[in-house]
This record gives C-alpha cells, sequence and structure tokens, in this order.
C-alpha cells in the first residue's frame, strides 16, 4: 500500500468581553482590542446591524461612526449595512448576498473584520457570511439579546436556515472576539429578555444542579428585569457554554451535543410556527417534553419533573398547540428525523437523570412522547384549576 499521510493541529482562542457603554468615546476596550491584533496590512472594519436593534437604538450608527473618528487603529467602512433581524435575516439568501457584496466593495480581506451587532440570528448569519467570502474573514460578534449574550454569540457556530429548515447550511468558524455590552439589554422587549433564559435553564439542567436552584431562587428578580440578577445569569451560562466547546466536540465530529437538549422539536416548532415562536420560547417547550418524557422512561422523578416545569412555566407558556402531540401523525414528530439527519444519520437525544444530570439516547417512542405532552397539557390545566402560580 502506498499512500501520503497529513496531521495538523490549529488553536483557536478568543475572549468573551463584558462592558457598559461599548461605543462611548471613552471606552477603550474596542480600540484597545483592534490595538493589539497583529497585521502588517491595513485593516478596515465593515458593521452590519440588526434593524430591529437599529429602531430600538436610534443613535447606534451615529455612535458607532463617532468611535472610529476618534479611535483610528482600524478604518471604518462608510457603508453601515442594516439587516431584517430574527430569522428573516437567516431565511433570505438576499440578505447574505448583501453582505457578500459589500465585502466584495469595500475590499474587505482576510486582515479586515466584519463586526454582527445583534441577536443571534443576525451574529449567525454575518458569521456564515465572513467563513465563505475570501475562505474566511475576521469576525466580532456583539450580542445584543440575552439569548446572543448567554449562548450563540459566544459559540463556534454559524449558519443560514434553507429549504425550511435551521441552520441547514453553516460553519465552523469561531470570532476573534466577543464584546457583551450590558446596555444594550435595556432595550429589550419583555419577550425577548425571558427568551434567552430558556438556554440559561437547558445547561443548568444537563450540568449544574446549584446553577438551577440559583435560577430558581431568583426567579422573582429575572421576572423583574433585575440587572444584577441577569448579568450573573448571562456570565454564569456563557462559562458553562465555552467549556462544553473547549472540553468536548467544538465542531460536533460524533453525534453527541448535549447542548441540544430539548431543541429536536424546539427546531421543528420554530419551523412549524414560521418562526414566530422565539428560540428561546421554543427551547423551553422542547425541554419540558424531553423532562417529561424522562420521567415516563423511569429515570426521573415526578418531583424532580414539577420543579422543572415550575420553572418553565413561570417564564414560558409550555403547551403551545404546534407542541401538542394527540396523535402519532403529529406534525412536531417529524423533527425527530430531520435531527437525526442533522446529526449525520445517528439520532442522539440527551434526557434528564436528575436536575444537572443528563445523558443520552439514541431512539424515542412517540407513544411515549405523546403521553408526555398529555401530562404536560394536564400539568397546565391543574395550575389554571388551582388559580395558583409556580414557584
Amino acid at each position: 500500500m502506498d499512500y501520503l499521510e497529513q496531521s495538523f493541529n490549529i488553536r483557536y482562542h478568543y475572549k468573551i468581553f463584558f462592558t457598559e457603554g461599548l461605543f462611548d468615546s471613552d471606552n477603550l476596550l474596542l480600540a484597545d482590542f483592534f490595538n493589539g491584533e497583529s497585521s502588517a496590512a491595513q485593516k478596515k472594519v465593515l458593521f452590519v446591524l440588526d434593524a430591529g436593534l437599529v429602531d430600538a437604538n436610534p443613535a447606534l450608527e451615529t455612535a458607532i461612526t463617532a468611535y472610529f473618528q476618534v479611535h483610528r487603529a482600524v478604518e471604518l467602512v462608510s457603508e453601515i449595512l442594516i439587516v431584517p433581524g430574527g430569522e428573516a435575516a437567516k431565511n433570505n439568501p438576499a440578505v447574505l448576498e448583501s453582505i457578500i457584496e459589500a465585502v466584495d466593495v469595500h475590499g474587505i480581506d482576510r486582515h479586515s473584520y466584519i463586526a454582527a451587532v445583534g441577536g443571534g440570528a443576525v451574529l449567525d448569519l454575518v458569521g456564515y457570511a465572513a467563513a465563505i467570502a475570501h475562505r474566511g474573514i475576521r469576525h466580532l460578534r456583539i450580542p445584543t439579546t440575552v439569548l446572543a449574550q448567554n449562548d450563540s454569540g459566544v459559540g463556534v457556530k454559524n449558519g443560514v436556515n434553507y429549504k425550511g429548515k435551521k441552520n441547514f447550511l453553516g460553519s465552523f468558524s469561531p470570532p476573534v472576539a466577543v464584546f457583551n455590552d450590558k446596555q444594550f439589554l435595556l432595550t429589550l422587549n419583555n419577550r425577548d429578555f425571558r427568551s434567552g433564559i430558556s438556554e440559561a435553564i437547558k445547561v443548568a439542567l444537563i450540568k449544574d444542579p446549584a446553577f438551577f436552584t440559583w435560577i430558581e431562587a431568583h426567579a422573582s428578580k429575572l421576572l423583574n428585569r433585575d440587572m444584577e440578577s441577569m448579568e450573573y445569569l448571562i456570565k454564569h451560562c456563557a462559562r458553562l457554554h465555552l467549556e462544553h466547546i473547549s472540553s468536548l466536540d467544538p465542531f460536533e465530529r460524533g453525534s453527541s451535543r448535549p447542548l441540544d437538549f430539548g431543541h429536536w422539536s424546539a427546531h421543528k416548532l420554530e419551523q412549524l410556527s414560521n418562526f414566530s415562536i422565539t428560540h428561546g420560547e421554543a427551547v423551553a417547550m422542547g425541554m419540558a417534553l424531553d423532562s417529561t418524557y424522562s420521567l415516563y422512561a423511569g429515570v426521573l422523578s415526578e418531583e424532580k419533573l414539577q420543579r422543572i416545569l415550575n420553572l418553565l412555566a413561570l417564564f414560558f407558556d409550555i403547551t403551545n398547540p404546534l407542541i401538542r402531540i394527540t396523535d402519532l401523525n403529529a406534525p412536531i414528530l417529524q423533527g425527530l428525523q430531520e435531527f437525526r439527519e442533522h446529526l449525520g444519520g445517528n439520532l442522539c437525544i440527551t434526557l434528564l437523570r436528575d436536575v444537572g444530570e443528563g445523558f443520552e439516547v439514541h431512539e424515542m417512542d412517540p407513544h411515549t412522547l405523546l403521553q408526555a405532552s398529555q401530562y404536560i397539557l394536564q400539568f397546565k390545566k391543574r395550575q389554571f384549576d388551582t388559580n395558583t402560580f409556580p414557584l
């Protein structure tokens, strides 16, 4: 046998910064970052902004322009792109094309940067555009929602939706840095403020029981938008995500994806709702379903399940009609096969043995899922009938 063989390693390194007023002229964080980046070439930065963020922060474009007039470590491209926020950014190929076009027109090369400012969908989109343009342009993430700051914005995945399937096209391409600015959270509506809490509950359920207890104890403060509590939740959740990514399978070569707890049905639910249900809301419903399935699989106690459902129901509606399973032809069940394909052919679902202890199975019984769905409906009905509120 005659062959050649090659093997090499690539080290990735990036920091997640926490700040306030990132684009205030006296905040040197961003300027110091660019000054610290080594490159012999003239560097440029192209900004792409979430339209919803701009609506809530009408002075943002002016602030960015003014910042780079003071701090000239990098050349700001005069055109600041504004793209639709939410899944609309990832559903329309024309939006992706507009970013690629701007890269070409403004000469954004591999020594330059694309900076995405917005929610997780916009960060996914821009990261994917950066990965495929010139086979890889450095990209910065400036997440502006709870969900993006504690989860999607700190990871290595990028993507867009294709043929109605979530993240069908994508890449594993880490950012060169992430900047979490807590000021952006102040302009979120209550729905978006709460939505990201589901990912914190998720990571607590699969790996950190003390964090789950902390969320229970601080639920009232979080509901009332206490910023100190939210800052702790975001930072701790981000740390847990980073530890998972670095210690296991960052580019997901295998099928094991515990961070996707609750996601097989969540992805399908988003699609069935035409993305009117937020990712965080869908994940909350997916976790409720899989946690209840764990009860019927004989591995999770009902006492622990009640704690989980009580907490989820405090922040979210967990009984949307689109996720209810009333028979074996329920559309949500198609999500199992689509998730199997997304993983590469082998189904791998995370269930719970306990709060903070996840484990994996490779099949799910539709009859048991039907039972689990009915349990959740009855759980909600008991709440309304007794006029009680969880926790």
